[in-house]
C-alpha cells in the first residue's frame, strides 16, 4: 500500500506563478521584459483586492500610546484603513485594563468641532487616508533661529525660510526625522511633535531641508487628559507585500492561489495583442469565478453581533 507524502506545502513561487498564468493565456514566458511586464501586473492585481474588500490575512494589530494635549497620530505607511478601535486604558495591567468604544468620524463632522484641543478621554476619531507620499514641491528649508544647530532636540517651534508651500497642519521630514506641527505662521512651525513615524528627534543645521510627508494619521478628540494613561488600539487592512525576484512566494495564503494565477492570466492576455478577444473574456470569467470562491472561503465564520450605542446629550 503505497505512503501519502505527509506534506502540505505546495505553493508557486513568482517564476512559476508567471510561468502558469502565461500559459493559460496560450502563451510563452520569452523574454525578460515578459517577466517584468507580470510582475507589475500582479502588483496591480493586489492593490484590485484590496479595492475589493477586507482581505483577512492583511488584518493586523497596532497600538499608539497616546500623548497629553497631542490630537494627531501617524498610522503606518501601508494601511489602507481601520477596522476597529478602542481607547485602552491602563495597558498592560491585567487587574485594571479595559478597552473602551471610540466613534469614527468622517472629516466633515471632525471640521465642525468647536475646539479640537479640549482635553478628556478620546471618544471620536477621524481617520485621515492620505497617501504616505513625500511632497517634493511643497519643501523649504530651516532658518537660522539663534539655536547651535539651529533646530535642538527639544525644540517644539522650528524655524523656516517659508511656510508659503506647507500645509497649516501636518507632518514634515527633516533629515531622516519626522516632525508632526499643529499651526503655521509666515516662517515658524508651532506645536511640535518630535520624533514621529518611528523616527528619532534630532539635531537640524541651517540650510537643512524641510518636506512635507503625507502620511495617513488618526485625529483624536477630545486630545488626551493628563493622567488618563490612554493606548489608541486598532486592527488594520495592511497593503499586500510587493511581487518580489522571482524566489519567493506571494503574500497571499494558500487559498488564493489559483485566484492569483486566473486573475493575473487575464491581465496579461488583456495587454497581448495576439491573445484573441473570445479567450481573454474567457479568462476573465475564470478569474471571476476564482475570486468568488475565494474570497467567500476568506471571510469571517463567527456568528454577527450587534450592539445598542446608547447616547447621551
Amino acid at each position: 500500500m503505497a505512503n501519502t507524502t505527509g506534506l502540505s506545502t505546495f505553493n508557486l513561487d513568482l517564476n512559476d506563478l508567471i510561468e502558469e498564468a502565461y500559459e493559460r493565456a496560450g502563451l510563452q514566458v520569452r523574454s525578460g521584459y515578459d517577466f517584468r511586464t507580470a510582475r507589475r501586473s500582479l502588483n496591480l492585481l493586489t492593490i484590485e483586492w484590496a479595492n475589493r474588500g477586507i482581505n483577512l490575512w492583511t488584518i493586523e494589530e497596532g497600538v499608539i500610546p497616546l500623548v497629553t494635549g497631542q490630537a494627531v497620530y501617524p498610522i503606518p505607511a501601508d494601511t489602507i484603513d481601520l477596522l476597529d478601535h478602542v481607547i485602552r486604558q491602563n495597558n498592560g495591567t491585567a487587574s485594571t485594563q479595559s478597552d473602551i468604544n471610540i466613534s469614527r468620524i468622517s472629516e466633515s463632522t471632525y471640521s465642525t468641532i468647536p475646539n479640537k484641543l479640549t482635553n478628556g478621554r478620546p471618544i471620536q476619531v477621524w481617520i485621515n487616508r492620505q497617501t504616505a507620499n513625500t511632497n517634493a514641491v511643497a519643501s523649504t528649508t530651516v532658518a537660522a533661529s539663534g539655536n547651535t544647530p539651529s533646530v535642538a532636540i527639544t525644540d517644539t517651534t522650528i524655524y523656516v525660510g517659508s511656510t508659503a508651500n506647507l500645509p497649516s497642519t501636518g507632518f514634515v521630514l527633516i533629515d531622516s526625522e519626522t516632525i508632526g506641527y499643529t499651526n503655521v505662521t509666515a516662517n515658524q512651525l508651532l506645536n511640535c511633535v518630535r520624533g514621529q513615524n518611528g523616527t528619532t528627534a534630532a539635531t537640524h543645521a541651517t540650510g537643512a531641508s524641510v518636506t512635507v510627508q503625507n502620511l495617513p494619521c488618526i485625529n483624536i478628540w477630545p486630545t488626551p487628559n493628563a493622567g488618563g494613561d490612554y493606548t489608541f488600539v486598532y486592527w488594520r487592512l495592511r497593503r499586500m507585500q510587493d511581487a518580489g525576484n522571482g524566489v519567493n512566494i506571494e503574500d497571499i495564503p494558500f487559498r488564493f492561489v489559483p485566484c492569483m494565477v486566473a486573475g493575473l492570466a487575464y491581465y496579461i492576455a488583456m495587454k497581448k495583442p495576439e491573445v484573441m478577444p473570445d479567450r481573454v473574456m474567457g479568462l476573465k470569467a475564470d478569474y471571476e469565478q476564482q475570486w468568488l470562491l475565494a474570497s467567500q472561503e476568506d471571510r469571517e465564520k463567527a456568528a454577527d453581533r450587534f450592539v445598542p450605542r446608547q447616547l447621551f446629550y
